[in-house]
């Protein structure tokens, strides 16, 4: 009988490109895929490991998915991703419902893994995290036919003091750019109109293949692949954001007028403990910058509250720069505590009582801010990339090229001619918090 597999994906973007590339090897093996858990005799789990939440939830995840042990028809339960690179041992000694590990650096041995684990073995696949795939390798899409995300580097050497990133996927390593062409070329080929590039630093691409900072160089080109329609930037380091990449920005069409930038903080004495590039100096004049090059431009970041030795007037002070940035998106995290990473040892630890209450007040400024940004819309006429139809409310609901999948806002359109994944123009009559409403024309 043929094994039906089931794939279960937790944490960021650069894990769902792993999945699919583990789903398109266990199909190419002749495994058939399923969606339902309760279907499937064997399960892998692709956990994350950045944080103690991401933890929590890919523990719970691995005990949930090995009750279709009992309730299903489950053989095999396989554990990969960040959380089995950084705790093999600790899982398999721990979680004894646990077949098969693989690391982030093995997961192309994925076929190996799941044969052994359905012989009764216990295989534990984890080695040099240093691995990058290419375009040769299977991947099965499992975004909307329309849109999809490229990695375009692994790792990272930016050693910021509250980041595991480097223990779990280690130094930074461009992938080709002809690698990432005939990925795009033949992603374009099945349809997909919006490319998301993404990395951990994405604007350190090319510094180790082709010792320059070839961002620039690879954003034209993509846009350049026949069928594609916006090209999406996430994850950009400040230190690296060249004038060359806002130039590109500004004059390429296809390139969304989105900036994914996460700066941690604002104070230069937090910023200094976490091992970020240059000062709040820099980066108000990094983003004045970026908004004076490309006017229309949504600003994303991320900021963490409650690194240690935050006080009260740090936090503070983070505020009003927040109120006063006016980021268009922002998300908020609470620090936490990442063992053998350098801030642990650091003294004036925040209580998380704290923390959660940081959390919580920056984001409700930022409610505000977003509510005020979000006007600015009215009247305007803007592309909107159609993603589907809600029948109950006769409307339609899509993305502007200034919000990414999954994150951030959409666009409820009345009178659209569009079909799902085409865009359309649209001229927007309300705005919400996060959301625009207006008439495809």
């Amino acid at each position: 009988m043929t094994e039906r597999v089931k794939v279960v994906t937790l944490g960021c973007e650069k894990n769902l490109v792993d999945s699919e590339i583990m789903s398109g090897l266990v199909h190419e093996r002749g495994y058939r895929l399923v969606d339902e858990a309760n279907d499937a005799t064997v399960i892998i789990v692709n956990t994350c490991g950045f944080i103690d939440a991401a933890k929590e939830e890919s523990v719970n995840t691995i005990l949930e998915m090995a009750d279709f042990k009992e309730s299903g028809k489950l053989k095999a339960l396989i554990v990969s991703g960040c959380l089995t690179q950084r705790y093999k041992q600790q899982l398999m000694e721990e979680m004894p419902e646990i077949d098969g590990i693989v690391g982030t650096g093995d997961f192309h041995h994925i076929n190996d893994i799941v044969d052994e684990a359905l012989r009764g073995k216990k295989p534990i696949k984890v080695g040099n995290p240093l691995f990058d795939y290419d375009q040769k390798l299977p991947r099965m899409v499992t975004t909307p036919r329309y849109t999809a995300y490229v990695k375009i580097a692994e790792g990272c050497d930016n050693a910021c003091t509250f980041c595991s990133i480097p223990i779990m996927r280690g130094s930074f390593r461009s992938r080709s750019m002809e690698s990432i062409l005939e990925e795009v070329k033949g992603l374009a080929a099945q349809g997909v109109r919006e490319v998301s590039l993404i990395a951990q630093d994405s604007t350190n691409y090319g510094t180790d293949l082709y010792d320059s900072f070839m961002l620039p160089t690879l954003l034209n080109r993509v846009s350049d692949v026949e069928g594609i329609a916006w090209v999406r930037l996430h994850y950009a380091y400040p230190g690296f954001f060249t004038d060359e990449l806002i130039e590109t920005i500004a004059a390429n069409p296809k390139i969304c007028k989105y900036v994914d930038m996460p700066l941690q903080h604002s104070e230069d004495s937090i910023l200094k403990r976490m091992r970020r590039p240059g000062r709040q100096r820099d980066t108000r004049e990094l983003v004045a910058k970026i908004r004076g090059a490309v006017p229309d431009v949504a600003m994303r970041t991320s900021l963490i509250v409650g690194f240690p030795g935050e006080t009260e007037e740090d936090f503070e002070r983070l505020c009003d720069f927040v109120r006063d940035m006016k980021f268009d998106r922002l998300g908020v995290f609470a620090y936490s505590s990442e063992e053998d990473t350098p801030a642990v040892r650091l003294p004036d630890h925040v209580p998380d009582e704290v923390k959660e209450w940081r959390v919580n007040t920056l984001m409700e400024i930022q409610r505000q801010v977003s509510r005020d940004n979000s006007s600015k819309y009215i009247g305007r006429e803007i592309d909107v990339l159609v993603e589907r139809y809600d029948g109950r409310s006769d409307v339609y609901i899509g993305r502007s090229q200034y919000d990414a999948p999954e994150i951030d806002g959409e666009v409820f359109i009345t009178g659209c001619r569009a079909g799902i994944g085409e865009i359309q123009k649209v001229r927007v009559t309300h705005a919400f918090e996060f959301d625009l409403s207006g008439e495809g024309i």
